[in-house]
């Protein structure tokens, strides 16, 4: 499909640090593309360049095929844009808050389709400063939806959100996907990249170390499972290579007083791992395993966890 958002060669810096460092993106219409990284790797700076809101040092954004050097009123017409941090008026009701917003753009739903959307119908009348931070962000997306946007930016949608308010979040952004429109997010949950991004690139230091479908960039580890033991005091002696030798461990590694296998097949290498403790008459007082996943991909591409940082 035609490109929705193209970035070449997008660099910021600031007065101690650069933010973003040559990034190149492009995002096809209707898929949902996230920039997946720690705190402070240059996601939140790279899409509010994209949105127009920080201008660049240097580099190249074309959005839905228009600039914001020539097209800026145009392309605000088109998008919808939910902040990290949405500060709206607490004296304001819901629907006030929509009706404004709503006045900004030539088209678009009603409020009242936007608050059922958003399953806010029983606070439309609520002041802002009575509302969760579950309905809070709720409302958030509806100021966002509420021009009918072609391209929809999420800026760490449900940072500081419970279980149950993520995954009502996660039930409104793909029911936006199934419009076939397109959305741009970003985010340090693997999980939430996983289920809700067709491609995700990672980011680190403000350069893009990884592009690609979740499920491929999974599976470029090359360890379908990972195994994790501690060992207490006995860690320290614990001879990695000797591991790494053990049939179907791709690589061990040692962290904070754990010790990660990469593993191809897990009912091969777990048995044959106990053993060769108990051989070194090493006992382990934690274990765990889980299949692979993009948090995986970051430890393997920078030998950091993405909340490290």
């Amino acid at each position: 499909m035609a490109s929705a958002l193209s970035v070449r060669d997008l660099r910021k810096r600031y007065k101690d640090v650069v933010a973003v460092d040559g990034i190149d993106l492009d995002v096809a219409g209707g898929e949902c593309f996230g920039l997946l990284g720690p705190n402070g790797a240059g996601k939140t700076t790279t899409i509010e360049i994209c949105e127009g809101l920080t201008a660049p040092d240097s580099g190249d954004v074309e959005v839905l095929g228009l600039r914001w050097a020539s097209d800026a009123h145009r392309i605000r017409q088109r998008l919808g844009i939910q902040l990290q941090e949405t500060q709206l008026s607490d004296k304001l009701t819901i629907l006030e808050t929509l009706r404004l917003f709503r006045s900004f753009y030539a088209c678009g739903p009603s409020p009242d389709e936007v608050i059922a959307l958003v399953h806010l119908e029983e606070k439309r009348h609520a002041r802002i400063a009575a509302l969760s931070g579950g309905q809070k962000q709720r409302l958030a997306l509806a100021c966002a939806l509420v021009g009918d946007p072609e391209l929809l930016f999420l800026d760490e949608p449900t940072t500081g959100l419970d279980p149950q308010a993520r995954r009502q979040l996660w039930h409104l952004i793909e029911n936006f996907k199934r419009l076939g429109r397109t959305i741009v997010l970003t985010t340090h949950y693997m999980e939430e990249a996983e289920r809700l991004c067709n491609r995700v690139a990672i980011v680190d230091h403000g350069k893009v170390i990884a592009l690609g479908a979740p499920a491929q960039l999974v599976a470029s580890v090359g360890a379908g499972h990972l195994i994790e033991f501690a060992a207490g005091e006995a860690a320290s002696r614990i001879d990695l290579a000797s591991l790494g030798r053990i049939e179907g461990v791709r690589s061990a590694r040692a962290q904070n007083g754990s010790v990660t296998l990469e593993a191809t097949e897990l009912h091969r290498v777990l048995p044959a791992l106990l053993a060769h403790l108990r051989d070194q008459n090493t006992s382990i007082s934690e274990l765990r395993t889980h299949s692979a996943t993009l948090e995986d991909v970051f430890v393997s591409l920078t030998g950091r966890h993405l909340r490290d940082e």
